[in-house]
Order: C-alpha cells, then structure tokens, then sequence
C-alpha cells in the first residue's frame, strides 16, 4: 500500500531483533515476501521511522542491529523534549483547549497567567502526551470560561545527591572503623576480621581493593 509514498514506522527501537532482520532486508533489497508466498514483490518505499530510545545505546546493549540503525540513520532529526521548549507550551495548551472545548461543547475563552506559567515551570516527563490530558482533564472539570488545573504538577524530586554514599564507600568507612577501634590488627580473637565475620586473607584483599592503608604514624 505505501509503494511509491511513504511509510512511517513508530516506536522502531521496540522492533524484535528477528523482524529487525527481515525489515534490513526490504530496506537493502526492496523487495519482499507475502506471509505464506513465495513470489517476490518489489517496492519503493521511504522509510521514515520514529523512537524515545536511545538506538546507539540499544545497539551497545544488543537489543537493536547495528546494521539496520546505520541504514536507518540517513538523516536523523532529534526532537527535543517538551521541558527544553518551555516556548511552545502556551501554543500547545491554546490548541488543546480549543479541540476539547468543541468536542466537550464547553467555552473555555482564557487561561490566567498564573496557571499558564505553572504549566511552563512543569518538567513534563510525559512530554506533549501529558501535557495534553491534563489540559483535557482541565477542560472537562472547569466550571466556568477560565482553564482550571485539576492536577497538582509537583516537580519530582531531584536525584540522589552525589553526597549519598556509594556501597564501596559505606564498606570502606565500616572497615575503618574496625580497623581504628581495634588498633589496626587484623587477626585473632579480637581482630578486625573476626569482628567483621571475614577470613583475614578477604580482609587483607578488601583493603586491598579499597586503597587502606595503615596511617604511618600508627606503625
């Protein structure tokens, strides 16, 4: 159906690797097999496919081939997330209204500046998707001509701070403090390992591997 014109491919990185074959074959080849057929039909076709993903990362990972991303990648065109064009949201959110307010039969005329700029300082992990049902939900429940938000946008809460101990870290700094309360002896009764419920020789090859060392001036 799409011979001669063009066909568009969405979420192309969800693509099972055994059809990611069978796709790089009509791709170089411009032919193909009907399912249970064997003539061979022979097309023209652009291609035009769309993902979230990362494909160069996938293609590290082995979830994508790398040959088809390469002919894939003719021209690649990023589209930036919704949180970096913080510009086009109040264009978005006039279309929105505009669509569901016909199709509601409902006549909301303004959005207050208040609301418009809640709306721009929101992160948008959902990116236009999100965007749009909440202005859907919005348009739905409001009263009256003005927009209402009905969602509470609350920004997420940021990563954890590089301050936040790394295991190794946490390991290193329990270690330590064995070490220094047991003046740095590592075996017998009382050593560090046996505290530490380790062999003396994994004791030895941990501080190995954590760079501790015994401070010169406890020799």
């Amino acid at each position: 159906m799409a011979n001669g014109s063009t066909l568009c491919l969405d979420e192309i990185g969800e693509l099972p690797l055994e059809l990611q074959a069978k796709l790089l074959r009509v791709i170089q080849h411009h032919e193909f097999e009907r399912l249970g057929s064997s003539q061979t039909i022979k097309i023209d076709v652009r291609i035009v496919a769309t993902t979230n993903r990362d494909l160069t990362e996938e293609v590290r990972q082995g979830r994508f081939r790398q040959d088809l991303f390469y002919r894939l990648n003719v021209f690649p065109i990023t589209v930036p997330p919704l949180r970096q064009r913080k510009d086009d949201i109040p264009l978005l959110v006039g279309s929105f209204i505009e669509r569901f307010s016909r199709k509601l039969g409902k006549q909301i005329t303004s959005i207050s500046k208040e609301t418009m700029q809640t709306l721009q300082d929101y992160p948008w992990p959902g990116n236009v998707r999100e965007l749009e049902s909440i202005i859907e939900r919005a348009v739905i429940l409001s009263p009256g001509p003005v927009l209402q938000l009905v969602d509470k946008l609350k920004i997420s809460s940021p990563p954890i701070s590089v301050a936040v101990r790394t295991l190794e870290e946490t390991e290193r700094n329990q270690i330590m403090k064995i070490l220094e309360e047991t003046g740095w002896r590592i075996e017998g009764h009382d050593g560090a390992a046996a505290i530490l419920g380790i062999h003396a020789s994994t004791l030895r090859a941990r501080m190995h591997k954590l760079g501790i060392t015994r401070p010169e001036s406890q020799e």
